[in-house]
């Protein structure tokens, strides 16, 4: 149980931090125009990720039974925007730093929701495929839309 809430807090400050330094790099438009553009929603991309992780953090500290699911749609969704940057498919908002450390969270989500770690119920085949395929297309809005 302190493993579980150790790592749930470790990936909260994360998210926390990152999302602030996220949340200040996002250009307002100056006019109404802006708001409709393609780049203005890029931005709030890597705001999204960081909010996926504070959501699967927050579960998995009070130990909530979908906390497998989060963690596995959090990791699809960063494992996604790291793979389509490096492959050159699409340009990430997400700087280095913060890729390399969204990869080490997404590996220790993906070991966390699919060994079923803490006890918090499995994630079955149904869900692991859902949170899949629900984690490229929040990358693929962000990202391509």
């Amino acid at each position: 149980m302190e493993k579980r809430k150790g790592i749930g807090l470790i990936f909260t400050i994360i998210a926390l931090v990152l999302g602030v330094i996220f949340y200040l790099k996002i250009d307002y438009p100056e006019n109404f125009v802006g708001y409709f553009k393609k780049s203005y929603y890029g931005q709030f991309g890597p705001l999204a990720i960081c909010l996926e992780l504070l959501l699967a953090a927050i579960y998995l500290f009070v130990g909530h039974k979908k906390s497998n699911f989060a963690l596995a749609l959090f990791a699809f969704t960063a494992l996604a925007d790291i793979f389509f940057n490096l492959a050159g498919i699409f340009i990430s908002g997400v700087p280095t730093f913060a890729m390399v450390l969204f990869f080490l969270c997404a590996i220790v989500s993906l070991w966390i929701a699919f060994s079923n770690a803490f006890n918090l119920g499995r994630i079955t085949l149904l869900w692991a495929i859902i949170s899949f395929i629900l984690g490229n297309a929040i990358e693929f809005y962000f990202s391509y839309f």
